[in-house]
This record gives C-alpha cells, sequence and structure tokens, in this order.
C-alpha cells in the first residue's frame, strides 16, 4: 500500500485494509511517503514493486497531492498486481465483459446483492454517480449481469422520475440526503455508497431513516459498502494470488 501526504481519512482506510489482510494472514508492506513526494519518485517506486515477484498486489491510495497525477501513476501499475482494477487493461476487458480484477467497491456491490438473492438480470439499475470509482466501473460490470442501466448524476434533470423507476438504485454522489423516500418505489433496493461528514458524523447520500421505511432491502452508512470494499481487496488479492500460481 503506498500512501502519499497526510490525508486522514486515507490513513483509516489503510488501517482497516491492513487489518483486514492482517486477519487473513497476508504480509502487508506500507509506503508512506511526504507531501512533497515527487512523481517521479513514486513511479520510480511503482516499478520497483511492479517487478518484484514476491508481491501480489498493489494500492495507490487516493487522494494524492498536486504535484502527482493519480490516473497516471496508478495506470502504471502491473494490471496483475492492481487490486483496486483501476488499470487500463482492466477497465477495457470490464468493457469486454471477459474475465477481470473488478474494483472493490463495484464487487462489494455485487456480491452484496448476489448474497440476498436480489436479482440482477432483467432489473431496472439506476446509478446516481457518474465517477470513474464508482458509477462508470459499476454500470459496466451491472450490464454485463444483463441489469437494464441507467446513469444519473446530481445535475440530471428530474431525478426523481428516473430513481422512481429503478429495482435497484445505487447512489454514489457524495451529497447528504440526496435520496428521500419519495424518490423510491415501494420495496426498492437501495445501496448507499456516497459519504460526506457533517460536524464530525458520516452522512450518506440516501435518508436512510426515511427511505428505509419504504424500501425492501438497504445498506446502512456506515457499515454497509464500506465494509466490502475492504473484504474485495481481500478477494482480489486471493484471486491474483491463484492467477499467478496458476499460471506458473
Amino acid at each position: 500500500i503506498i500512501l502519499v501526504g497526510n490525508n486522514e481519512a486515507s490513513k483509516i482506510y489503510i488501517r482497516n485494509k491492513e487489518l483486514a489482510c492482517n486477519y487473513v494472514g497476508i504480509e502487508v508492506d506500507k509506503y508512506l511517503l511526504d507531501e512533497e513526494t515527487k512523481e517521479e519518485y513514486l513511479i520510480e517506486l511503482i516499478n520497483k514493486l511492479n517487478s518484484d515477484n514476491k508481491i501480489t498486489g498493489i494500492i495507490l491510495q487516493s487522494p494524492v497531492p498536486s504535484q502527482i497525477d493519480f490516473n497516471k501513476c496508478s495506470g502504471l501499475i502491473n494490471a496483475k498486481k492492481d487490486v483496486d482494477g483501476f488499470t487500463k487493461e482492466n477497465i477495457y476487458n470490464l468493457y469486454l465483459g471477459v474475465d477481470t480484477i473488478l474494483p472493490c467497491t463495484v464487487k462489494g456491490i455485487i456480491k452484496l446483492l448476489e448474497e440476498y438473492k436480489i436479482k440482477i438480470s432483467g432489473a431496472n439499475v439506476v446509478i446516481v454517480g457518474r465517477g470513474n470509482i464508482v458509477g462508470h466501473p459499476l454500470s459496466l460490470a451491472m450490464l454485463n449481469k444483463d441489469a437494464t442501466v441507467t446513469i444519473a448524476h446530481s445535475k440530471t434533470n428530474n431525478l426523481k422520475d428516473i430513481t422512481q423507476k429503478a429495482d435497484i438504485l445505487i447512489s454514489a454522489t457524495g451529497i447528504p440526503h440526496l435520496i428521500k423516500e419519495d424518490m423510491i418505489k415501494e420495496n426498492a433496493t437501495i445501496i448507499d455508497v456516497g459519504v460526506a461528514k457533517i460536524d464530525g458524523k458520516i452522512i450518506g447520500d440516501v435518508d436512510f431513516l426515511n427511505v428505509s421505511k419504504k424500501a425492501k432491502y438497504i445498506t446502512p452508512n456506515p457499515g454497509g459498502v464500506g465494509p466490502m470494499t475492504v473484504a474485495m481487496i481481500i478477494d482480489n488479492l486471493i484471486f491474483m494470488y491463484e492467477r499467478g500460481i496458476n499460471n506458473g
């Protein structure tokens, strides 16, 4: 795990990832780099880890300081070691619908739905949020599962008209309580991915208290998608390790 800078939230995320790895017996090396670290040094470190056969997976924690291009540097991670599934090769494989390393939040959402036997195939899935970490890759993953997918976002006109048609509604905007009770249909499944912090308290995209009265299934926030994302880091690492063994 590589962290550049002193982002406090990132430190918490890293700690959670490390605890999960320790729990299942995966060894973790952390590279905690200064806020002033130059991009050239980070690239050199990534190349070194790419060529180290003892390293199964690499994570570059986001965000990074302004002097570093996150997309460029994360894109240099060997696709076979790309735990987060963000390299061009893995995203392209997702686009093609072939075997790939799924982004951890996307994979966690799908695992949640499958665990509770919530049918994806044929379902109307509305994703509110168009980011590269959740919205875009999730739309591809859902299409690959034969869902009918609509992507909306915070600037969508008549958002309520769209969300009310969703069998499965997934919101990932970071706008507190964007999704209200009157925006969902009866017995819909609601996945709350967005995170905002108000007065030190984590607030999701969904007005949980009221929406939960109408939804059939709903994830808490915090405590829903977040732990699943961490769990899928482990899942991806095991998949990558086994694939490496099978490929010699």
